[in-house]
């Protein structure tokens, strides 16, 4: 025997029954109680969250002899049930753009539309799904109809991409009621699940409708096709083991073995871990989607504790002591190392899908801990930042002042504050800085500037030694732009200098010069940052500290 499928069966048939979309629910009864209904309308959003529903919903109230005084429809009258059963209606038609997206489809809608509905106080409503499917000139050829609508002739357009609709054709946009429906949140579909099943006279967890409610993504069609695929594998209740046999999902107890693997750095288990992972018959990119959807609920737990993330109940603690063993930044690294996977497509495209799952978890394995410098400065007996100065005796003097019954004569005003000495890494942060600003740097000599080595001579002389045919020594040789640096220079160091631009030899003068490669520029950059950083300077060398990407 056939039966009707969850998503079909359990369809919203009035306003007040579509979840979580009530800002577009609300409004559209409201325009019908007040027969105040546009002639055009625009439904954007992901798929399976309402769109083509409140379509129906509103053609139905629209034509419903039994509505409501509030708009609503009564979802059981001879055109409600026409409408929801999909038969033929005169005044009600659905239209799938994705196969009818021609001028000549878009030519024969315009003439059909002309036609008066089968009855005086009724509407005729076109839905139009995947509206952004339709060309160009179809389109051009609809905008006359909607500039002037027949009387009692409503269009509706439902797209998952309006951004086409806008390339292909901006005039619609404005001839049409936009409205922008949201993805539906888990907590909404699992209570959503749990009242159909219910009518089923069936029980659920929360646990158990909380991976499909995930794997939905958002969409509330899909959510229910999921469900129904479990329910046809199980008899009676399913439990949360069943969901994930049937649907492939990879158990959270996994992901929690998985971490603790990373974190015991026992790099050689990665092997024997993806192997289970294929002999149990996990498909490796459902893997990759859950373990990013992981990492981001420990991220979330790390951050703001574990209520604010959507996880099991039953594994609180056990999210809790994972949590424990990483630093943000390391969550952070790792998801970010995840998302880079197959931010071009080529994981899902690729034949070798186990060695590149292989290669990122033992990324994870062999990932330095984040530590944080005031931490390794602490550790060496260094003062992570200065201490505040001592407030002045001179505050206690005047408040002994005021209470003389002769007023003291004001003190002399304090000298002027000697200049700070200048040192060399002084003078490179200033120069880093203004390369940073761009603040009296010529146009376009920024990056050639970042190459030079700086030299303090003597106490307000600096010598910038550039690679003999650099673009940048003729340029800032020129009296005008070599003053703008001097100026800029001097404004940073907070007393004047003078600038000599020294020539020296550059790599293509020197024998044997290895190629410059990401080692090369991280080990340049580290010498730069030490040089301008004591501290960081005795932290590197005490600890052996490398730079990190």
């Amino acid at each position: 025997m056939s039966r009707t499928a969850l998503a079909r069966a359990y369809r919203p048939r009035r306003f007040s029954e579509v979840a979580t979309q009530e800002h577009v629910s609300e409004t559209l009864r409201s325009a019908v109680q007040r027969d105040r209904v546009a002639h055009a309308y625009l439904f954007c959003g992901p798929r399976g969250v309402g769109k083509t529903t409140l379509a129906r919903v509103l053609a139905s109230a629209l034509n419903c002899p039994d509505r409501t005084a509030e708009g609503e429809p009564c979802g059981e009258c001879d055109s409600c049930a026409r409408i929801w059963a999909g038969k033929m209606s005169l005044d009600v038609v659905e239209i799938d753009a994705a196969s009818n997206r021609g001028v000549d489809d878009a030519r024969d809608l315009r003439e059909r539309a002309m036609y008066a509905p089968s009855e005086h106080d009724r509407f005729k409503i076109y839905i139009i799904d995947e509206a952004h499917m339709l060309t160009r000139e179809a389109w051009n050829a609809l905008l006359k109809i909607l500039e002037e609508p027949p009387p009692r002739v409503i269009f509706v357009f439902a797209t998952t991409e309006p951004q086409k609709i806008r390339q292909a054709a901006p005039p619609i946009l404005s001839r049409c009621q936009r409205f922008d429906f949201h993805r539906i949140g888990t907590v909404d579909m699992v209570e959503r699940m749990q009242q159909v099943l219910l009518a089923e006279g069936i029980t659920a967890t929360p646990e158990m409708l909380l991976p499909i409610a995930q794997k939905a993504d958002g969409g509330m069609r899909d959510a229910l096709s999921l469900l129904d695929q479990v329910l046809s594998f199980v008899e009676g209740s399913p439990t949360p083991e069943d969901v994930r046999r049937v649907l492939g999902l990879v158990g959270e107890e996994l992901y929690l073995q998985l971490m603790d693997i990373v974190a015991r750095r026992d790099h050689a288990a990665i092997f024997d871990y993806v192997g289970v992972l294929l002999d149990d018959g996990y498909d490796l990119a459902e893997f990759y989607r859950g373990l990013a959807n992981f990492l981001r609920a420990l991220l979330i737990i790390k951050l703001n504790g574990i209520d604010a993330a959507e996880v099991r109940h039953d594994l609180h603690s056990e999210y809790t002591a994972c949590t424990e063993r990483f630093a943000a930044g390391d969550l952070l690294r790792m998801l970010s190392q995840v998302a880079e996977l197959d931010a071009d497509g080529r994981f899902r495209k690729s034949g070798q899908q186990r060695i590149l799952i292989e290669l990122l978890l033992l990324r994870f394995s062999y990932l330095e801990s984040t530590v944080a410098i005031e931490e390794v400065l602490a550790a060496m007996g260094m003062p992570g930042k200065l201490e505040p100065p001592a407030p002045k005796p001179q505050a206690a003097a005047v408040r002994e002042q005021q209470h003389a019954e002769k007023p003291a004569p004001p003190p002399p005003p304090p000298p002027p504050p000697a200049p700070a000495r200048v040192d060399d890494a002084g003078v490179r942060r200033a120069w880093r800085a203004i390369l940073d600003e761009g603040t009296g740097v010529p146009n376009g000599m920024t990056v050639f500037l970042r190459s030079a080595k700086l030299e303090l001579k003597g106490d307000n002389a600096v010598a910038v030694a550039l690679p003999a045919g650099s673009p940048a020594l003729e340029r800032i040789s020129t009296p005008a732009a070599k003053r703008s640096l001097v100026d800029a220079l001097s404004k940073h160091l907070g007393q004047p200098i003078s600038l000599e631009l020294v020539s020296v030899a550059g790599p293509a003068d020197q024998a044997g010069t290895p190629r410059i490669t990401a080692e090369t520029a991280r080990k340049d950059r580290l010498e730069r940052l030490t040089a301008e950083e004591p501290l960081l300077a005795a932290a590197v060398e005490a600890w052996d500290l490398e730079l990190l990407d």
